[in-house]
């Protein structure tokens, strides 16, 4: 395992160290560093412009937990079953996980796009253009159309993590539960969920880290904009690092970004655990 561990700590451990040694420091990349303390952490937090990317990041954390789980979830039930062009359909879901994110976001941008976008012909050719809208230009639908986008693009990675839980479960509780009569809806709750419990928590963790990271699809889509709408957390330390050239104050940003995700995943384990206590509960009263 030495040489696995040896890469991770040269290009994983080291650059985060590296970024929290930096955030205690005043540096513009040339001349030489100055140690501030805290001064980067407190001006973040007493940024109006950081708390907006810390709102628009808690949307696309809501839009991918919400929105990416419960529909991979649906798909994966679904394709679990012999149906024809089952092995078809499972591929096309996973395609828009390997295209590139910058692929992704032309193509989307091009659907939203206000002259000649695809959603906008659409609604204009069945007799609902009242509904077309600026969809990335105006600040009240970009980050509801950015959301949308993210979450088409993931839903495939929690799709096959799904589908590959659900071929582990033991068909011998389904075969108990058709003697005693149980329904589709009963076997899907009461044997399904719980037994996948585990493989649910870690896609909420997935989602979340990977929802306050996100960097790419917005910077192509948007680019933070219209008026900081769609502006998330990485976006905002891109910016203040490489455009404003404040390195300390950037990777302050970066490593509050760390302490968001770890503290957003520990409330979601939480909830996890308070959930699995109070079944195994009612089960023993039962």
């Amino acid at each position: 395992m030495a040489p696995a561990l040896l890469v991770y700590l040269l290009f994983v451990v080291f650059p985060i160290l590296q970024s929290v040694y930096l955030s205690f420091m005043d540096w513009d990349g040339l001349t030489a560093m100055r140690f501030i303390g805290l001064d980067n952490y407190i001006e973040a937090l007493q940024n109006p412009t950081f708390w907006n990317s810390f709102k628009n990041n808690l949307y696309v954390v809501v839009a991918s937990v919400f929105g990416q789980v419960p529909i991979a979830l649906a798909l994966a039930l679904l394709l679990n079953r012999r149906i024809k062009g089952a092995k078809f359909f499972r591929t096309t879901g996973f395609l828009p996980v390997i295209i590139s994110t910058v692929i992704v976001s032309l193509t989307w941008s091009m659907v939203y796009n206000t002259e000649y976008g695809l959603l906008n012909r659409f609604l204009k050719a069945v007799g609902l253009g009242f509904l077309a809208q600026n969809w990335l230009g105006d600040p009240k639908w970009a980050m509801l159309s950015v959301c949308i986008t993210i979450i088409w693009q993931f839903i495939g990675l929690y799709f096959i993590i799904f589908l590959a839980a659900l071929q582990n479960v033991p068909q011998e509780l389904y075969e108990a539960a058709e003697l005693d009569g149980a329904s589709e809806w009963v076997k899907t709750w009461k044997i399904t969920i719980p037994m996948i419990k585990e493989t649910l928590l870690v896609s909420v963790i997935l989602c979340i880290s990977g929802s306050l990271r996100t960097f790419d699809l917005i910077y192509v889509m948007t680019n933070g904009g219209p008026a900081r709408a769609t502006e998330v957390m990485a976006i905002y330390m891109f910016n203040e690092t490489f455009s404003s050239t404040r390195y300390g104050y950037g990777s302050a940003v970066s490593a509050l970004i760390l302490v968001f995700s770890l503290m957003l995943i520990y409330v979601a384990s939480k909830v996890f655990k308070t959930k699995t206590i109070q079944e195994k509960g009612e089960r023993g009263a039962v």
